[in-house]
């Protein structure tokens, strides 16, 4: 579709964004002489580099430091999900646009979804505002290409919207022009939330609607965008990519579906387009209609039709990992949806009476691999943690941030350090900085070990393992009520090698495994303490 007419629209060479009634903006880099743009105002009051999205509502939007490569099609489709787009006018010199929606009200919604979840084209942000125009007013025969593309881009939209989700039939439209994708995702080792697949398929358009569910113990979804196009391009670029390093591998196929309809706003199930859907009570959102198309579909994939979605179990996850969506960001290990990779956490908030190095790797190192710990010299309340990649600081960042650790709500960010630096030779900085790159404690050394899957927010739960057979309830009972909290409930597994044990508070829980994690139990058994995501 971006390839309607060669390229570029308009470009400026002026020193602010006014487009005064009647002014003519130039084209060096067009074959268009020029483009007649009656307005009323202009936008250069605003445009000081600034990043608001104040003014009065208008629904024509100003937006800002587009990509310079970045197509008229890409610009139109951030419009889309919220109703139809009625002119564009490219700045390109400029790295700039204007976009007019039909109405007020949809540029309302847009710009308000927008300051909540920043727009990114090709991996850039971007900063969209109200213009002071309240029209676009373009001399169509010199802003021919960017008006062919908005013909061609609202045919596609109208055709999609026009087939009702309610009424799927077969032939509606041919598998690969629908903008429904089909996710399914294998080696699910770290927890995939609705937000996660949402940050990165929003890399390729407006993302219309998600619903996620489980089927057959595997976790798939429906993804809408508003233009088929860009379920292409998001199925040619991630097809059997791995969203975390060596696992969470996405399977993508078109749906036959082309319109989703969901009920719900909540952790399944989403329509970006209407933010007022109620929350349900966190069943996933299917339309009955939908799910017997889906049923169908299944069946022609040559998948049992064992669960119909009608049914869809819950997804296993807790709410709390649905925190990892920010994990998304620097977990995914695809090309071209690259996020920070940073490796350093600032921790700030600390009980300086209480914490050390040691507490932090042994906290720390439940989310990943802790490389280095620093306490600030001059700020003890604060720390630097260097983990072994920026996935396992993204796990531990959206788990920890918020938490209680020694009676204080710690604050997890990821820090500007690339490094946490170790003190120079022969400097003794009193044990606040300490190497744990060689630690044996590390739990996620083996690629593929079993602890990747048992990756759990914190709970007032624990899982010990490692637990030799000397050892009776009794004795474990007293050694977690030593460490200051009180034991509900206490239960061994069937081998009695391992054990859940639930403390009162997620805080006396979290306190109990710093303390007791590698505990030497006797008979060379070092006790192992993890968080778990089952109550007794």
């Amino acid at each position: 579709m971006d390839g309607i007419v060669t390229d570029v629209a308009v470009g400026v060479k002026r020193g602010s964004d006014e487009l005064l009634s009647g002014s003519v903006l130039n084209s060096p880099n067009s074959n268009m002489s020029s483009i007649v743009v009656t307005a009323n105002g202009n936008d250069n009051k605003k445009f000081k580099g600034e990043d608001k999205m104040d003014g009065a509502p208008s629904r024509v939007l100003h937006i800002r430091k587009l990509p310079g490569e970045v197509t008229e099609t890409e610009v139109i489709a951030l419009g889309l999900p919220f109703g139809k787009v009625t002119n564009i006018l490219m700045l390109k010199g400029k790295n700039q646009a204007f976009l007019e929606l039909a109405t007020e009200e949809a540029a309302i919604t847009m710009v308000n979804y927008y300051s909540a979840v920043t727009p990114h084209l090709r991996n850039q942000p971007i900063y969209i505002q109200y213009s002071n125009h309240k029209e676009l007013k373009t001399d169509n025969s010199l802003n021919q290409r960017a008006q062919a593309v908005l013909q061609a881009v609202t045919a596609v939209q109208t055709t999609n919207t026009s087939i009702s989700g309610t009424t799927v039939s077969e032939n509606a439209v041919t598998p690969a022009q629908s903008p429904v994708l089909r996710i399914i995702i294998d080696n699910m080792y770290y927890p995939v939330t609705l937000d996660v697949l949402h940050q990165i398929f929003t890399k390729f358009g407006a993302v219309l609607k998600i619903i996620t569910f489980t089927k057959n113990n595997q976790f798939q979804a429906l993804l809408q965008y508003g233009d088929p196009v860009n379920a292409q391009q998001a199925k040619l670029a991630l097809d059997g990519q791995n969203i975390y390093n060596a696992c969470c591998t996405l399977r993508i196929d078109f749906s036959k579906l082309v319109n989703l309809n969901v009920k719900y706003n909540n952790d399944k199930s989403r329509d970006y387009t209407r933010p007022e859907l109620p929350s349900g009570d966190g069943q996933p959102a299917l339309d009955p209609a939908i799910a017997a198309a889906f049923a169908k579909e299944t069946s022609l994939l040559g998948l049992p039709v064992a669960a119909v979605p009608g049914a869809l179990s819950p997804l296993g996850i807790p709410n709390a990992a649905a925190a990892a969506a920010a994990a998304a960001a620097g977990r995914v290990g695809m090309p071209g949806v690259s996020a920070s990779g940073n490796t350093v956490l600032l921790v700030s908030n600390l009980n300086e009476e209480m914490v050390t190095p040691q507490s932090l790797f042994t906290l720390f190192g439940v989310y990943g691999d802790v490389q280095r710990v620093k306490i600030l010299y001059n700020k003890k309340d604060s720390a630097l943690i260097q983990m072994a990649d920026g996935n396992q600081s993204q796990l531990a960042m959206s788990h920890l941030n918020g938490q209680k650790m020694y009676g204080k709500i710690i604050r997890v960010t990821l820090s500007k350090h690339q490094t946490v630096q170790l003190p120079r030779e022969g400097l003794d900085d009193q044990g606040l900085t300490k190497d744990f790159g060689n630690s044996p404690l590390h739990r996620f050394k083996k690629p593929g070990s079993k602890n990747f899957q048992n990756i759990f927010p914190p709970s007032a739960t624990l899982h010990l393992s490692n637990i030799p057979p000397s050892v009776s309830e009794d004795d474990l009972r007293m050694m977690f009520a030593n460490t200051g909290g009180t034991v509900k409930a206490f239960k061994f597994f069937q081998d009695h090698k391992m054990a859940l044990l639930q403390m009162s508070t997620v805080e006396e829980a979290i306190q109990a495994l710093i303390d007791l994690h590698n505990y030497n139990l006797g008979e060379n058994h070092h006790l192992r303490v993890s968080f778990s995501k089952s109550t007794i």
